[in-house]
């Protein structure tokens, strides 16, 4: 780190590796694989003035099985007094392939194929994003909004695609476009706070002249979550999530849901108790759609995109030492 009058600059080195292995079960190959990504960055911040502030930076990484990734980001902040800020910026991006995805999740991993290096690529992230900023006091309510806009292009995106119920992670032909709109809301009163998102996302994969809404993608979401907290006493929270209809790999569309759950912590000096109801709603695919077509001896699966674990009740104890 090196700081002089308004500028700063970071420089560094970065290791990362990840390791996975696993007995073979159901007749499927190991999903066995071993990652190392080696790197060096460098980012600096320029101040202008006590209003406009600049930040850059670049890094270059190499993954042992995908190559070299070069990854440049710019971002410019403004301030105009302590109620208001605004930031655009880019940058590039990347993600190594592998069998661990929300999507692959959902199906708990079954029928899932190992990775093969060479049959697939990095996945480069090229995106640019806007976001808006503002706090307020009203009396004893404390108000703050965020809004963001942005814009993702995705090189060789990372897909699932399913044959007879087998499943492989591979890199589409094409390339993938999304761009959307996210507004966060934050609500404090004595101890409760409130936080209400609305998230918008239109995503596209092209693939030559063809081009589809990308799957397993919901285009409306909200996040929803009450909190009662009195410090080191009561914990207690309510929260709901909205996922909107999403396009399936057979080309029709799920339905959409709510996931709801209730959490509550007593909290003592030495030790707390907490209890959790997920999904008391039981929101689950199998209760409003199908998860397969066909007979129970000639099953034809469909995509899994909502729970399937239903309502879900755990507790426990916390020691503080």
């Amino acid at each position: 780190v090196h700081t002089e009058d308004r500028v700063e600059w970071i420089a560094g080195l970065n290791l990362w590796t990840d390791s996975f292995s696993e007995k073979p079960i159901g007749g499927i190959d190991p999903r066995n694989y071993d990652q190392t990504v080696a790197g060096a960055f460098v980012q600096s911040t320029l101040s202008f003035s006590d209003k406009w502030i600049l930040e850059a930076g670049l890094r270059a990484d190499h993954t042992s099985d995908y190559g070299f990734a070069v990854l440049p980001r710019v971002s410019l902040l403004y301030k105009s007094d302590p109620s208001f800020t605004s930031r655009i910026g880019g940058g590039f991006g990347y993600k190594t392939p592998t069998i661990f995805t929300e999507e692959t999740e959902r199906l708990q991993y079954r029928g899932v194929q190992p990775m093969i290096p060479g049959f697939v690529d990095l996945e480069r992230s090229y995106g640019a994003n806007w976001d808006l900023n503002y706090r307020t006091q009203l009396g004893e309510v404390s108000l703050s909004i965020n809004h963001l806009f942005f814009y993702t292009y995705l090189d060789d995106p990372l897909v699932l695609v399913s044959s007879l119920g087998v499943y492989h992670v591979a890199t589409s032909a094409g390339y993938t476009e999304s761009k959307g709109t996210e507004t966060n809301v934050k609500v404090e009163y004595g101890d409760f706070k409130l936080y209400l998102g609305y998230t918008y996302t239109d995503t596209r994969l092209h693939n030559g002249m063809e081009t589809n809404q990308n799957p397993l993608t919901p285009k409306h979401r909200l996040n929803n979550v009450l909190m009662y907290e009195v410090e080191e006493r009561w914990k207690v929270g309510l929260e709901a999530y909205y996922f909107g209809r999403q396009r399936l790999n057979d080309l029709t569309y799920g339905k959409d849901y709510w996931i709801c759950g209730f959490m509550v912590e007593r909290i003592w000096e030495k030790f707390s108790l907490f209890i959790n109801f997920e999904n008391f709603l039981d929101a689950r695919q199998t209760r409003f759609d199908t998860i397969y077509t066909g007979t129970v001896t000639n099953p034809v699966f469909r995509d899994i995109y909502a729970p399937v674990d239903g309502f879900v009740i755990n507790g426990g104890l916390k020691l503080n030492l």
